[in-house]
């Protein structure tokens, strides 16, 4: 595999359900796509190009082949690396509103165990601007950097309202932009975005437990290890994304928003929903 074989690359973003548009894609026999996020041009530049490169089978031969990580948005050199290596690549990002990508990365950190209940230490631009939770979803300003360097065509820009309102129409928009003829949705269609409200083991207790995993993977999938983790399972109480506090989100991320409409072309008036009227 040669850097010019590679075809395209999903860059983003995180909690916007790329992993169903990645799914997607893979269920196609034209295309190819290394299941891990690879981070080459983010977080593991270091490891050099052939590491890059050996990522990907020789089943992507003759195929349209593809990457995906999420963090390429968001990482101040991850263009520019991106577009020395590849700058045939064609490009798509699919987004959600910033103020529920905020929340909903809160929400996987504290249901790990990661981040604490004061929800507002982490969101409230009041109190800075986080990069993991607040700059991450100023989108306008770190798409630019690619338009810039790739050329607004090279972008698809889709959004997470896509996915939840017409997936089939949603698939037809990245099968086009990547030359792909059309095809019906997979199965995995069905299952759309990630649930956080599924009931899983508490991360304390996870934690206490872990030296128990070696011996228990043998046991996945069977009746009675199901069972025994059924007993252990909870459903995670989140801390609630106040009024207040999602007022203020929106007011920060107003200009943002402002300038991503007039980038992408389209409406994103969904996203200025009244305090207290969102899911």
């Amino acid at each position: 595999m040669h850097f010019h074989n590679i075809d395209f690359v999903i860059i983003g973003a995180a909690k916007s359900a790329t992993t169903w548009l990645q799914t997607q894609l893979q269920a196609d026999p034209a295309v190819y796509m290394p299941d891990p996020e690879l981070h080459y041009f983010s977080r593991e530049y270091g490891r050099g190009e052939d590491w890059y490169l050996s990522q990907f089978s020789e089943e992507g031969e003759g195929r349209t082949v593809g990457e995906k990580s999420n963090s390429y948005l968001y990482e101040p050199e991850a263009a520019a690396r991106l577009h020395r290596h590849l700058p045939h690549a064609k490009l798509i990002v699919q987004l959600r509103n910033p103020v529920e990508r905020a929340y909903s990365n809160y929400c996987m950190l504290f249901r790990r165990g990661e981040v604490g209940a004061d929800i507002g230490n982490y969101i409230d631009p009041s109190l800075g601007e986080n990069m993991r939770f607040l700059l991450a979803g100023n989108f306008a300003s770190h798409l630019q950097t690619y338009i810039d360097l790739f050329g607004r065509d090279a972008l698809l820009i889709l959004f997470l309202e896509g996915v939840l309102d017409d997936p089939e129409a949603q698939m037809s928009r990245a099968r086009a932009h990547l030359g792909l003829p059309p095809r019906p949705l997979a199965p995995a269609g069905q299952e759309k975005v990630k649930d956080k409200t599924v009931p899983v083991v508490p991360a304390r207790m996870g934690k206490r437990l872990a030296w128990m995993k070696p011996i228990v993977r043998p046991l996945r999938g069977t009746a009675t290890f199901e069972a025994v983790r059924q007993l252990m399972v909870r459903k995670t109480q989140y801390p609630p994304l106040t009024d207040e506090l999602r007022k203020r989100l929106n007011e920060y991320y107003s200009p943002s928003i402002e300038v991503l409409e007039q980038i992408s072309g389209q409406s994103l008036s969904r996203w200025y929903a009244p305090v207290g009227k969102a899911d």
